[in-house]
C-alpha cells in the first residue's frame, strides 16, 4: 500500500470530495492524535479549504511560532516535501481552552462561528495522576466552551468529539450508546470552581465511585455534557482504547510521548521494570494511532453526510462510535510482552542501568515481593555507592515514578475489557474500494509481529533519538549487561548457598531445641492437669 499518497492521486474518493472546501476547526492539534490528523487529512483530502488549529501560547512561544515548529515534525516531511504550499491551508487561532471564551479575540470568534463546517475536538487532559480540578477545568469545562462555539457556528456540519474506551470502567460492556454521568457536570463544575483544594480532595474518592481515576471521571462527565446538546449540534463521540504508534501511516512505528504501554516498554528495555502486575490472557486492548485517526474521518464524513441530507430539519441527536479492536483480533497482554521483549534484545537502547528482564505477574503479593527485591532494594543499593563515591543517588526517585506509572496502569491490564465496536466495523464496509484503501481502519489481517517490532524502532528513533547507527554499540552494552546479570546471579546464590550450608547445623540444632523445650513444656502441663 502507497501510504504517501496525496489526494491527487485519489480523484475519485468520497470523503476526500465531502471535505473538499471545508473549513475544519481542531482543538488539541499539537499532541499525538492532533499532528497525526492534521498531516492525514492534508495529505488525503488536499482540496480541503483551510483548517483553523486552536494553540495557545506555551511557555512565552506565540502561537505562531509554534506553526513554524509544528511543522517541523517528522511526520510532515515527505508531505512537505511534494507539497509545500500545503500549509498555507492551515492557520493559527490563538487560544486556549482553560481561558474565558477559550481566549479567542472577538474577530477570530466571529470568523470561526461564519465559516467552520467540521470541528474535531481533541483537546485534553491525558494525565492519569491529577487531582479533579485540572481534569474538570480541562476536559469537561473546556469541552462546555467548545460546544457553546458550536452553537455559533452556522455552517456546521459535524462535530467529532475524541473520548475514550475507559470512561465507563464500571461497566462490563461498552455499547455504542449514551451513558449517565455519576453526576450532574453542571454540578461538578460549580464544585470545582468553589471549593478549595483541600476539601476537593477529600470528596474525590466518593465521586470517583469505584472509578479508577480523574480522567476516566472527567470524560464519563463530558459525555453527559454533550448528551445534553442532543438535538441541538451535528454531534458523534469516538472513543478510542489505548491508543499506540503508527501501523502503516504517516510513517511505521511513529509514536510521541511516552505514556501508557511506551513508558512501559522504555522502562523495561532499560532493565528498570522487573516486574508488572498483569493477566497475560488478557486481550492488549490497543488501537494504532493511523487506525484511530481514519475512524475518526470517517466519522466526521458520515456525520456531515447526514446532516446534509437533514439541512433545515432536527439533528438526529448525538451519536457513538468505539474506535477499538475486537479482542479475537488483538495479541494478549503476555504475548505482547513477551514478543517486545524478543525483539529488544535484536535492538536494544543505548543506554541499560541494567539487562532487560523480569517478568508479568498475575498474583498481585507475587508482583509486589518482586518489587521490593527487584526493584527497590537494588535502588537502595545502587543509590548507596553512589553516595560513597560523591555522586548524586537518583536510582530511588527513578524507581518510585515507575511504581507509580505501575499502579497506574494494572487497572487496565487486569480486567478483561468488553467494547462494542459494530459502528467502527461498518463504517468501512459501507465505503468504495478506494475509500477502504485510502481511510483503512481494518485490523483482521494485522501482522502484530511486525507491528510491534517496528513500534520499537519507532520509539528508539522517534522518542529516544537513537539512529540504526547506534545499533552496533547497544548491542555490545547489552551483552556485557547480560554477563554482569548472570555473574551477580551466580554470585547471590553462591553466597546463599553457603551461609545456608555453614549456617545449617546450628539452625537445626536450635530447631531441634526448642522443639524439645515445647514438648517438655507441653508434658509438664498435661501432667499438672492430670494431678489437679
Amino acid at each position: 500500500m502507497d501510504i504517501l499518497r496525496s489526494d491527487a492521486d485519489c480523484g475519485e474518493s468520497d470523503i476526500a470530495k465531502f471535505y473538499a472546501n471545508k473549513t475544519i476547526l481542531i482543538t488539541g492539534a499539537t499532541g499525538f492524535m492532533g499532528k497525526v490528523l492534521v498531516e492525514k487529512l492534508l495529505r488525503s483530502c488536499a482540496d480541503l479549504n483551510v483548517i483553523y488549529l486552536l494553540i495557545r501560547t506555551k511557555k512565552g512561544v506565540d502561537p505562531s511560532v509554534r506553526k513554524e515548529q509544528y511543522f517541523k515534525c517528522v511526520i510532515f516531511g515527505k508531505l512537505l516535501e511534494k507539497n509545500p504550499g500545503i500549509v498555507d491551508k492551515v492557520r493559527v487561532v490563538k487560544g486556549d481552552l482553560l481561558e474565558p471564551d477559550l481566549g479567542l479575540s472577538a474577530n477570530d470568534t466571529n470568523t470561526l462561528a461564519s465559516n467552520v463546517e467540521v470541528v474535531f475536538h481533541c483537546a485534553a487532559n491525558v494525565r492519569f495522576d491529577q487531582p479533579l480540578r485540572p481534569m474538570v477545568m480541562m476536559n469537561v469545562v473546556g469541552t462546555l466552551k467548545v460546544l457553546r462555539l458550536a452553537e455559533k457556528m452556522s455552517q456546521l456540519q459535524a462535530l467529532v468529539h475524541v473520548s475514550t474506551s475507559y470512561c465507563q470502567c464500571n461497566e462490563s460492556v461498552l455499547e455504542e450508546r449514551a451513558y449517565p454521568a455519576p453526576q450532574n457536570p453542571f454540578s461538578i463544575i460549580e464544585m470545582v470552581e468553589t471549593m478549595d483544594d483541600e476539601a476537593l480532595a477529600e470528596i474525590t474518592p466518593k465521586l470517583l465511585n469505584g472509578l479508577p481515576n480523574t480522567y476516566a471521571y472527567s470524560k464519563a462527565l463530558s459525555e453527559d455534557l454533550i448528551c445534553r446538546y442532543n438535538n441541538k449540534l451535528p454531534i458523534i463521540i469516538t472513543r478510542p482504547s489505548i491508543v499506540t504508534a503508527a501501523i502503516h501511516e504517516p510513517l511505521p512505528g511513529w509514536i510521541e510521548g511516552v505514556n501508557g504501554p511506551t513508558g512501559l516498554m522504555i522502562g523495561a528495555a532499560r532493565g528498570v521494570i522487573r516486574s508488572m502486575h498483569c493477566n497475560p490472557d488478557y486481550a492488549s486492548t490497543v488501537i494504532p494511532v493511523d487506525k484511530a485517526i481514519n475512524g475518526m474521518i470517517l466519522c466526521g464524513y458520515q456525520r456531515g453526510k447526514a446532516s446534509q441530507e437533514k439541512k433545515g430539519n432536527q439533528q438526529t441527536g448525538v451519536e457513538f462510535c468505539n474506535l477499538c479492536i475486537s479482542s479475537k483480533a488483538l495479541m494478549s497482554w503476555g504475548d505482547s510482552i513477551e514478543t517486545g521483549r524478543r525483539f529488544f534484545y535484536e535492538t536494544p537502547l543505548s543506554f541499560a542501568l541494567w539487562y532487560p528482564g523480569g517478568s508479568i505477574k498475575k498474583n498481585y503479593y507475587h508482583h509486589l515481593f518482586c518489587v521490593i527485591f527487584f526493584h527497590y532494594l537494588p535502588a537502595y543499593f545502587i543509590d548507596f555507592w553512589l553516595l560513597v563515591f560523591g555522586q548524586k543517588p537518583f536510582l530511588l526517585n527513578v524507581q518510585r515514578k515507575v511504581s507509580m506509572g505501575l499502579k497506574l496502569l494494572q487497572y487496565y491490564t487486569t480486567k478483561k475489557w468488553e467494547f462494542r465496536n459494530e459502528r467502527f466495523q461498518e463504517m468501512s464496509s459501507q465505503l468504495s474500494l478506494l475509500d477502504q484503501d485510502l481511510f483503512d481502519t481494518s485490523v483482521g489481517q494485522v501482522n502484530w509481529e511486525t507491528y510491534i517490532s517496528n513500534y520499537i524502532v519507532g520509539m528508539r528513533t522517534y522518542i529516544l533519538g537513537e539512529s540504526e547507527d547506534t545499533l552496533p554499540q547497544a548491542r555490545k552494552v547489552l551483552r556485557r549487561l547480560y554477563i554482569l546479570d548472570w555473574v551477580s546471579k551466580v554470585l547471590f546464590f553462591s553466597l546463599s548457598f553457603w551461609f545456608l550450608w555453614t549456617h545449617l547445623d546450628g539452625f537445626v540444632e536450635r530447631s531441634d531445641a526448642f522443639i524439645r523445650s515445647s514438648l517438655s513444656t507441653i508434658y509438664h502441663e498435661r501432667n499438672s492437669t492430670i494431678h489437679v
